[in-house]
């Protein structure tokens, strides 16, 4: 595989950022996923980072070094991480579970494979056409998509969702794939801090006409900028698919040189804790990316 990926987290206008985004990889397999900590609800940024670690140490223990089913693997693992929150109050005895939502993409054999549980979205481009979206699990989602079969009076004035990891029933998790990538094709993985403040149209616009580099920046801050001071947090992870090789569009990765044991995250679990985060972005990843470059050296070494 090689990809070129750029995510970037910001606190906006909120006390703390409950947003949490990473991605992991073997020789032949990509996960990337994005979590959004739900208010309303008791410690939103400790859900979001153990749904993620939950799907990154499913994936480091299934991977090897591809997932033998991305589809089912994204549904247990997710599921997973809901039953790991759950496990969380019920062990510090917390009145209500800590709740959020999750968006995943695996990336294999030149095919992706999808999961969301909540309003994180995922959009696909090819070119400047949008070939893919997730619907939110929302009642103005499902009324938008009711109202094109019966007429509807009412409509709900903000998007309430009615499924999200840590409720108290089973959450519903839908997914997609395999879909066949093409090289220069773009998976943007956003929080709905972005999405709620920019129109679809506007998301693709700028994803098909920057580089990763240029575009997930201008994003997050128009996504600011539209919020106002009120802005929830903005949290947006892209990914091109077999990239060229252009050093300006963000951090490159080539998986032809990984053994077959060598697993690479950036999901930090040093995150999960009271740290407020108020930006993650490049220089975090780059620590993460010289990690694994020496996992990488470690593996040549062992191999010669």
């Amino acid at each position: 595989m090689r990809f070129t990926v750029h995510q970037i987290s910001r606190r906006g206008g909120r006390e703390k950022n409950e947003d949490r985004m990473g991605y992991c990889y073997t020789r032949d397999a990509g996960l990337f996923a994005l979590a959004d900590g739900m208010g309303g609800h008791p410690e939103g940024d400790i859900a979001a980072q153990v749904a993620l670690q939950s799907l990154a140490a499913r994936f480091q223990h299934e991977a090897k070094s591809a997932l033998t089913d991305p589809l089912r693997f994204l549904q247990d693992a997710i599921i997973a991480g809901h039953h790991q929150l759950l496990q969380y109050a019920t062990a510090r005895s917390l009145v209500d579970t800590p709740r959020t939502t999750v968006v995943a993409c695996v990336l294999q054999g030149a095919a992706a494979y999808w999961a969301h549980c909540g309003d994180s979205r995922l959009y696909l481009m090819r070119g400047d056409k949008l070939i893919a979206r997730t619907r939110d699990h929302s009642y103005t989602e499902l009324q938008e998509t009711m109202s094109q079969v019966v007429p509807i009076g009412e409509r709900l004035n903000r998007n309430v969702l009615f499924t999200c990891l840590g409720s108290p029933g089973k959450p519903m998790i839908d997914t997609a794939g395999p879909l066949l990538m093409h090289p220069g094709d773009r998976l943007l993985l956003c929080s709905d801090g972005l999405w709620s403040a920019l129109p679809d149209a506007a998301i693709t616009n700028v994803l098909a006409s920057r580089p990763l580099s240029d575009a997930v920046p201008e994003l997050v801050e128009q996504a600011l900028r539209q919020a106002g001071p009120k802005s929830d947090n903005v949290t947006a992870l892209a990914v091109e698919w077999e990239s060229a090789e252009d050093i300006s569009a963000g951090p490159q990765v080539s998986t032809q040189s990984l053994g077959d044991e060598v697993f690479a995250s950036t999901i930090q679990a040093s995150l999960l804790g009271d740290k407020d985060t108020d930006e993650l972005d490049e220089a975090e990843i780059e620590r993460s990316i010289r990690e694994i470059n020496e996992a990488i050296q470690r593996s040549s070494a062992k191999r010669r």
